[in-house]
């Protein structure tokens, strides 16, 4: 399994990310090629006591690298790409890895 890790740093504008996210940018989400499952989480915490560097995390899981390659360059995959500066005012982080185990 392949999993992709995108962490939207703290600062965001709360009152245009959170309900531009979950009504239209999860559902372009939902259309790319091979995914076999995603979640995110608004509820972002830190060990211990120290302030959350995220206020939003997402991760999708996709069958191996290939398929998640496929899935970004796709018309599907460019769409989710290209919404994020539509809700996103600090770029996240995105990472991605093979899982084991």
């Amino acid at each position: 399994m392949h999993k992709l890790l995108v962490l939207y740093p703290t600062g965001q504008d709360a009152k245009k990310f959170r309900p531009y996210y979950e009504q239209t940018h999860a559902a372009l989400v939902a259309k790319l090629p091979g995914l076999k499952g995603s979640r995110y989480s608004f509820n972002v915490k830190a060990a211990g006591d120290a302030p959350a560097p995220y206020y939003c995390v997402f991760e999708a899981e996709f069958a191996d690298e290939a398929a998640m390659g496929a899935a970004l360059q796709s018309p599907q995959g460019q769409a989710v790409v290209g919404d994020i500066g539509n809700y996103a005012t600090i770029p996240p982080t995105i990472v991605h890895y093979d899982v084991k185990g």
